[in-house]
C-alpha cells in the first residue's frame, strides 16, 4: 500500500471491517490495538494512535504517553481473525510539536543501525537469513507457587510414548535425537508446516526450505531466503505469529524456547548475514580464506570479540543458556570456521558464488527481541571493521576440527560464550561502548536492559528446582 486511499479501496474490496496495528514491546512480544475501518483516516499515519509505553516495558510513567505511527507498507490481511482484518506494523513516536521517533524502540533501533552502517561508508545494506527451530507439541502445563514447581508436555510422536496401550497407539515413533529430516509417517508436523509457509508466502515471508529437525519430540525448522535486516526482523515477528497460531488452530502448541526438552537438542535462531555496496558483495574475495574478504573476517572479529555482551541480546532468557551447551550441535566456543557447526561463527562451505558468499552466527535464539538482537549483531561486526580486529590474530581460529572432541587441556585454552543469563549480562555492563556510538542503543535502553534481565535471572535463580528434590531432599 502506498496511500491511505489504497487501504481504504482494499478494504471495501475485501470487506475490511477491522483494522489491527501491531507494535512490538520490549521483551519482543507483538501488542496490538484495533479500530473499525470507519475510523481510519490519512491522519494516523501524521499524529498516530496514542498509547501508554510504560506498559510496554520502555519509558518511565511520567514520561510514559507516546503515539505509534502506522506503516502502509506492512499492510496485510490478517488470516486468524474471524472479522476480516487488515493489519499494520509501524513505528513509535514521543509526543512532541513535531513528534519524534522514539530511541528505544526496537524497529527506531534497527533503523538506527542501518543508518549508521551507511555513515561509515563500509556497506548500505546488511543482508540476513534467520533459521527458525521450534517445537510443536500437544500439550503443555507448567505451574510455579511455593508449594509446587513443575511443568509437563507431550508429544505424540515422541518415543516415551511408544509403549502407550491405549488403542490409539500407531507405533511411529522419532527416536531420541532421530528427528532429522524425519519423513512421514513419522513427521506428522508435515502438513501443518506446509500450511505455515503457504501463509508466510501469503505475508510476504518467501520461504526457503521446511524440514523436521532433530529433536524426536516434533522439533521443526523453517528457514527464510536472505533479506534486508529491517525487514528479516519484521518478518522475524511474522514468522513467529503465524507459527504459533497456525499450531493453536489445529489443537497444538508451538514454543521458540531454546530448551523446552531436556537431552534433547534445543531450538536456535542462527543468523545468516552479508553486506552489499552499490550493489556489490562486500564480503567476498576468492582468495580469502573459505572465499571471504579481510572485511568479512573483520566483521567475524568484531561478532567475537564482543560475543559474550552481545549474548544479552541474542541469548536474553535464563533457559538460551541451557541450550549452549556441548553435544547439541550448539555453539559454546568463541570462533570460527568453515562448516563447523561447533564454533559461534559457521561459514557455510556450499554459498560459494560473491553474492551468497556469508557467515552464520550460531548462538542466536528466538526468546530475542529480533530488532535489538539484528542491531547489535550489525554494531558488534562493525566494531570489528572499523578496528580491524583479526579474529585468526586473535587466536580465535579458524578451527576446522570439532571442538568438542579435544582434550581437556585444549579446550582450556578456548575462549566460550557466557554460561548463564547473569555472566553475558555482567559482560554489557562492562562491554557496550560499540553498542551506542552514534546513538544506536541508548544507554537508558541499555540500563533498561540490565536492569530487567538481571531482575528476571535473580527471580528464576531463587525458585527451588524439581532435580533439587532428587539430588538434596534427603540429605
Amino acid at each position: 500500500m502506498q496511500s491511505s486511499e489504497q487501504i481504504l479501496t482494499l478494504c471495501r474490496e475485501k470487506g475490511i471491517q477491522m483494522i489491527d496495528f501491531k507494535m512490538t514491546d520490549l521483551e519482543g512480544r507483538w501488542r496490538h490495538i484495533t479500530i473499525p475501518v470507519e475510523r481510519f483516516h490519512e491522519d494516523l499515519f501524521t499524529y498516530g494512535i496514542g498509547f501508554d509505553g510504560s506498559n510496554y516495558g520502555f519509558a518511565p510513567i511520567e514520561k510514559s504517553d507516546m503515539v505509534f505511527i502506522p506503516d502502509m507498507e506492512t499492510a496485510v490481511i490478517d488470516p486468524f481473525v474471524s472479522i476480516p482484518t487488515l493489519s499494520m506494523c509501524g513505528n513509535v513516536c514521543v509526543i512532541k510539536e513535531v513528534n519524534e521517533p522514539f530511541d528505544q524502540y526496537p524497529r527506531n533501533v534497527a533503523l538506527g543501525a542501518i543508518e549508521y552502517m551507511k555513515q561509515t561508508g563500509i556497506a548500505d545494506r546488511m543482508v540476513i537469513g534467520p533459521e527458525f527451530e521450534f517445537h510443536i507439541l500437544d500439550h503443555v502445563s507448567y505451574t510455579v507457587t511455593p508449594q509446587k514447581t513443575a511443568y509437563s508436555i507431550d508429544a505424540k510422536q515422541a518415543e516415551w510414548n511408544s509403549g502407550l496401550d491405549d488403542g490409539m497407539n500407531n507405533g511411529y515413533h522419532v527416536p531420541y535425537k532421530g528427528g532429522y529430516h524425519a519423513a512421514a509417517p513419522h513427521d506428522v508436523g508435515y502438513n501443518l508446516r506446509s500450511k505455515m509457509c503457504m501463509m508466510l508466502e501469503d505475508w510476504g515471508v518467501k520461504v526457503k526450505y521446511h524440514h523436521h529437525e532433530v529433536g524426536g519430540p516434533g522439533q521443526m525448522e523453517i528457514e527464510v531466503e536472505l533479506g534486508d535486516m529491517v525487514e528479516m526482523a519484521d518478518k522475524t515477528m511474522i514468522v513467529k505469529y503465524i507459527v504459533k497460531n497456525t499450531a493453536a488452530a489445529e489443537g497444538k502448541t508451538a514454543t521458540f524456547m531454546p530448551k523446552p526438552i531436556y537431552r534433547e537438542a534445543g531450538n536456535g535462531m542462527h543468523v545468516h548475514m552479508l553486506l552489499m555496496k552499490d550493489g556489490q558483495p562486500v564480503f567476498y574475495d576468492k582468495d580469502g580464506y573459505s572465499g571471504l574478504s579481510k572485511t568479512a573476517h573483520y566483521f567475524i572479529g568484531g561478532l567475537l570479540k564482543h560475543a559474550a555482551s552481545l549474548c544479552a541480546f541474542t541469548n536474553p532468557s535464563t533457559n538460551s543458556f541451557k541450550r549452549l551447551v556441548p553435544g547439541y550441535e550448539a555453539p559454546v566456543t568463541i570462533g570460527y570456521a568453515t562448516s563447523n557447526r561447533s564454533a559461534v561463527v559457521r561459514i557455510p562451505a556450499y554459498a560459494k558464488s560473491p553474492e551468497t558468499k556469508r557467515f552464520e552466527l550460531r548462538n542466536p535464539d528466538a526468546t530475542a527481541n529480533p530488532y535489538y538482537a539484528y542491531a547489535a549483531i550489525l554494531m558488534a561486526g562493525l566494531d570489528g571493521v572499523k578496528n580491524q580486529i583479526d579474529p585468526e590474530a586473535n587466536g580465535w581460529g579458524p578451527f576446522d576440527y570439532n571442538l568438542y572432541n579435544l582434550p581437556e587441556e585444549e579446550k582450556d585454552k578456548l575462549q566460550s560464550l557466557p554460561r548463564s543469563l547473569s555472566e553475558a549480562l555482567d559482560a554489557l555492563e562492562e562491554d557496550h561502548d560499540y553498542l551506542t556510538v552514534n546513538g544506536v542503543f541508548p544507554e537508558r535502553l541499555i540500563q533498561i536492559w540490565l536492569e530487567k534481565r538481571r531482575a528476571e535471572s535473580s527471580e528464576i535463580e531463587q525458585i527451588p528446582h524439581p532435580a533439587e528434590f532428587q539430588k538434596y531432599y534427603d540429605l
